[in-house]
């Protein structure tokens, strides 16, 4: 779990004091030196600290006083703030502009709430990203186990490029395989697919990277979504657009005869060049792969 930087620490435990009522209304809140001497911090740390609270609109500097109490919890649009809340509406901000749009001042800002507030329902972004992702794996029922592994595991190979689509910042999200996201619902996905495994004859180790090996090949198509969308995007044109526009270079590089295999494929009739027509292909080949497996297997 990510864990807080020093100086929000600090932050949330004053807050607590005043929440508590331990620091009333007027009262001064540990000062710079202080909180240097009591948690062991730099100075630098410690005015951040006290930037945080301020931010969160608890304390104010009072001239010749110090720093003040000028508020008290629940105040506000953080009264109403929830971990839920926080996940839907940064689903809402990665799905219009992607994880990288996705900060916690920005989330803030989308809330009516300061940052602090954020983080006293979630420690960080690393947190909130694992949040959503499991929040979108459990969307739409998978349904019961086909009692055919083929017919199963292309169910979940579509079921899992439905997120992807639906959630184009999931692909990256979940790139690593060293370290999968512990998201009882991400999980939920791998049993349902080693239950379709099941009674193929496979080994455990070869169920697992049967299933790895399907993930692996969904995600390389959604990502390849991600960055097709983010090229619309950035240009402001479409697929075909583009096409129209890069096909004088095309036939000119081409047009020497030096690729002859390449041209007379992109030339051929039915060629579809579109992930989705990829995406079909793929997976059944992938399919007859596993099949070939399990036969081996079986014999």
């Amino acid at each position: 779990m990510t864990t807080q930087p020093p100086y929000l620490a600090i932050a949330a435990e004053i807050g607590r004091r005043i929440r508590s009522g331990e620091l009333s209304p007027g009262d001064r809140v540990p000062s710079t030196r202080a909180i240097t001497r009591e948690w062991g911090v730099a100075m630098a740390t410690a005015t951040k600290a006290l930037a945080a609270l301020r931010q969160e609109g608890l304390v104010r500097a009072e001239p010749g006083v110090g720093t003040v109490v000028v508020a008290t919890p629940g105040d506000g649009a953080a009264a109403g703030l929830s971990r839920d809340r926080i996940v839907r509406a940064a689903l809402e901000l990665a799905d219009a502009e992607g994880l990288e749009a996705l900060t916690m001042r920005r989330l803030g800002t989308a809330l009516s709430v300061s940052t602090m507030a954020l983080y006293r329902h979630v420690p960080g972004k690393g947190e909130l990203v694992r949040l959503m992702t499991d929040a979108v794996c459990g969307e739409v029922p998978m349904g019961p186990v086909p009692a055919d592994w083929r017919a199963g595991l292309e169910h979940a190979a579509r079921w899992l490029r439905g997120v992807y689509a639906r959630h184009r910042w999931m692909a990256p999200a979940m790139a690593s395989f060293t370290r999968p996201v512990a998201a009882p619902n991400a999980m939920a996905y791998t049993e349902w697919v080693l239950t379709a495994l099941q009674g193929t004859g496979l080994t455990a180790a070869q169920k697992i990277y049967t299933h790895l090996t399907l993930f692996a090949y969904v995600q390389g198509v959604g990502l390849a979504d991600d960055l097709e969308e983010r090229a619309r995007q950035d240009s402001g044109i479409s697929d075909g657009e583009w096409m129209e526009r890069n096909e004088p270079r095309f036939d000119a590089i081409q047009s020497a005869g030096s690729y002859p295999l390449l041209t007379s494929l992109t030339e051929a009739e039915g060629f579809d060049l579109s992930l989705e027509t990829l995406f079909e292909f793929g997976l059944r080949r992938t399919l007859d792969g596993i099949a070939a497996l399990i036969g081996e297997t079986s014999a």
